[in-house]
């Protein structure tokens, strides 16, 4: 037997999860820590609204670009290898932003942090799914990710409120020295190293076109307010995208070891499951992004008020973790994915409906309803993806399930962002007419996406099955005569 294949004492097992679990935390945390952090960023660097999307997007860009390849190479070398080496490069990243002086300093060292998290994340599921072999653990510890990935999220206003106003932006980079070096030290007590003996060749070529695909549809999303949605870059950018993903659509489809697990996409609940993830993600990191330069911007409030007020998003995200397992071991997959997106799709209508007088009450409301939602659908969507991959292939499972989500929360800020920046285009920064009515245009936007995942999740994912017909033992008789 190999080291890697030692089954674990539970207790051992536990603790694994529990410090990949708190990986996961700080990657969800680096994703909105500086949302808080915008406006006091604009007044001491100066950056237009555009690049500030590039500081904030700069981060999951990487990470959803790169993350498939990552999984790769941690099936291939050593997942606990990955997860240390990625930890190394996002901790060094940090301590580089903190020196930045300018916009595209920030934008490479966000970049260099994504690289970093793409490397460590996946070995946070798949390494849950290799330490806990028995299913109902596995299940709970799978529910305890989804939960953990989307409350540290949440939480990240609220650090960083708490940061940014004690000690600048500057204390959002350096708050993950500190914590990542705690998390390496427990890594490399407690976590076993586990392969893919039979783990697939590295992409290269795939990898690239995913990368500089999803790179020129971001560039071309953010920067279309200022050039205009028409202009000859974007046009360019929209159909150098098209292109990029064709080819790598194309060359998965032919290569004998593609990236993304082409099999697992052609049938079943797989495809449906990852979009989903995917179209929440998209709804949910756009309207945190709106929400908080809405709180701040037009309320008028601190970065520490504005993180606080994020508080009943985590909440929810929390109790939906909760309840979707129990909901989906009663009435299948569909119920709490398709719910939870219709109440993503309310909480859009209170967000559209945000104006500079409206009170805490609706972007409270938003917030229990979103969060709810968000954590319904997320542990029944990751277990129905890791449950169709094998466990020695964990890390491509992993991968694909993270792609998809941090490729959703990239377009989601870039696009929900983009809208908004439209209706700015010509006006003052600070107008507050002008930015509701943009917040109201990517609400719109945000509610549709968050329907129509909801409609795909209803028709494509698993009900409950139906329970086995006992036929009375005289009518088996009769049939037999």
């Amino acid at each position: 037997m190999h080291p890697s294949d030692t089954v674990l004492p539970p207790y051992r097992a536990w603790a694994a999860v529990a410090v990949v679990c708190a990986a996961l935390f700080l990657l969800g945390l680096d994703f909105t820590v500086l949302n808080v952090a915008i406006p006091r960023l604009r007044t001491d660097l100066g950056p237009t609204l555009a690049e500030t999307q590039w500081i904030v997007d700069g981060y999951a860009l990487a990470l959803g670009g790169c993350v498939l390849a990552a999984g790769a190479l941690g099936d291939r070398y050593g997942r606990r290898k990955a997860f240390l080496a990625g930890l190394a490069l996002c901790a060094a990243a940090s301590a580089a932003g903190t020196l930045g002086t300018g916009a595209a300093q920030l934008v490479a060292a966000r970049c260099g942090m994504g690289l970093g998290a793409a490397l460590f994340m996946p070995a946070t599921l798949s390494t849950v799914v290799h330490v806990l072999p028995e299913p109902a653990a596995r299940k709970r510890a799978i529910g305890i990710w989804a939960a953990v990935a989307g409350v540290g999220a949440v939480f990240g206003p609220v650090a960083g409120g708490l940061l940014v106003e004690r000690y600048g932006w500057q204390s959002a980079f350096w708050l993950n020295v500190p914590v990542i070096a705690l998390i390496a030290a427990a890594a490399v007590v407690l976590l076993p190293e586990s392969r893919d003996s039979d783990a697939r060749p590295l992409d290269g070529p795939g990898a690239l076109l995913s990368c500089t695909g999803l790179l020129a549809l971001v560039w071309g999303v953010i920067e279309a307010p200022g050039l205009g949605w028409t202009s000859p870059g974007v046009l360019a950018a929209g159909a150098l995208a098209v292109l990029l993903v064709a080819a790598f659509v194309r060359r998965q489809l032919r290569c004998a070891a593609p990236m993304v697990p082409v099999r697992l996409l052609s049938g079943g609940p797989v495809w449906p499951a990852t979009a989903a993830l995917a179209l929440m993600s998209f709804a949910m990191f756009g309207a945190m992004f709106l929400l908080t330069l809405y709180l701040q911007q037009i309320r008028g409030l601190t970065a520490w008020q504005a993180g606080m007020r994020m508080i009943p998003l985590s909440l929810g995200l929390a109790a939906g973790a909760l309840l979707g397992p129990l909901l989906a071991r009663r009435s299948g997959a569909r119920v709490p994915c398709a719910g939870g997106l219709l109440l993503i799709a309310a909480g859009f209508v209170q967000l559209g409906g945000l104006e500079a007088g409206s009170g805490d009450v609706p972007v409270l409301l938003f917030e229990a309803l979103a969060g709810l939602g968000a954590g319904l659908l997320a542990p029944v969507a990751t277990e129905l993806v890791m449950g169709a991959v094998p466990a020695a292939a964990a890390g491509v499972g992993s991968a694909l399930n993270d792609a998809t989500r941090q490729v959703g929360s990239t377009l989601g800020v870039a696009v929900l962002g983009s809208v908004l920046a439209t209706s700015l285009t010509d006006t003052a920064p600070g107008d507050q007419i002008a930015f509701t009515e943009g917040l109201t245009a990517a609400a719109v936007v945000g509610g549709a996406v968050a329907l129509v995942a909801a409609v795909l999740a209803w028709f494509r994912l698993p009900g409950r099955r139906p329970r086995p017909v006992l036929v009375p033992d005289r009518d088996l008789s009769t049939t037999q005569r």
